[in-house]
């Protein structure tokens, strides 16, 4: 029987799939409907969840990155974007489990790990991603130079499902490793290796 992992603030499953084959079952939790989502899910608020969360052998959560992405610096003027990383913090402290909270550069995560896909061998891929754990991490060094043929991953398309405007490229779903989301849930995943990387490393804690 495979370890059961939940997935907060799941979106479209990024990440849910790498840890699924790092060898998770895997249920995601999302305040919004997540139809391309590939493993069970449960709508509801990742504060509040809908299920019991110490059921579950560990705990991913990926807060909304908004508050602290460069991307939406030019917003932060005009929006409010709530911090969830210290009240997930909290919450995930009293499960006792252990758990995973990842984010972008710049969130106020504590003594994390950095992951980019240079250092996975996704040479088309530089997104960098900061993880905190509760349980010992290491995370991969960046080798930049080996490409500079890379694809931007960002922002957002019209459309919501393959067939229409939102239909991914086939560039950019191969550079992820993703083929099931549109081009508004690409732009904010997580690639699946970041967490295979990682759900290797939890599964060795576990065992």
């Amino acid at each position: 029987m495979k370890p059961l992992l939940i997935d907060l603030y799941c979106g479209a499953g990024g990440a849910a799939h790498g840890y699924h084959q790092a060898g998770f079952d895997i249920i995601g939790i999302d305040i919004n409907p997540q139809p391309n989502y590939p493993y069970p899910f449960a709508q509801g608020d990742a504060l509040n969840p809908p299920l019991d969360l110490t059921q579950a052998d560990a705990i991913h959560a990926s807060p909304p990155c908004q508050a602290y992405s460069i991307a939406t610096l030019n917003h932060r003027t005009t929006n409010t974007y709530p911090d969830l990383v210290a009240p997930t913090r909290q919450l995930l402290e009293t499960t006792g489990l252990p758990w995973i909270i990842e984010n972008v550069p710049g969130a106020p995560l504590h003594n994390h790990i950095q992951i980019c896909g240079s250092g996975l061998a996704m040479t088309r891929i530089r997104r960098h991603r900061w993880f905190e754990s509760n349980t010992p991490l290491w995370g991969i060094p960046c080798v930049h130079g080996q490409n500079t043929d890379v694809l931007s991953i960002v922002g957002h398309s019209e459309g919501s499902g393959k067939a229409g405007p939102g239909y991914l490229k086939p560039a950019r779903e191969t550079a992820m490793g993703i083929d099931w989301m549109t081009n508004t849930e690409l732009s904010q995943a997580i690639p699946p290796a970041y967490t295979h990387h990682i759900g290797t490393q939890l599964l060795q804690h576990l065992t």
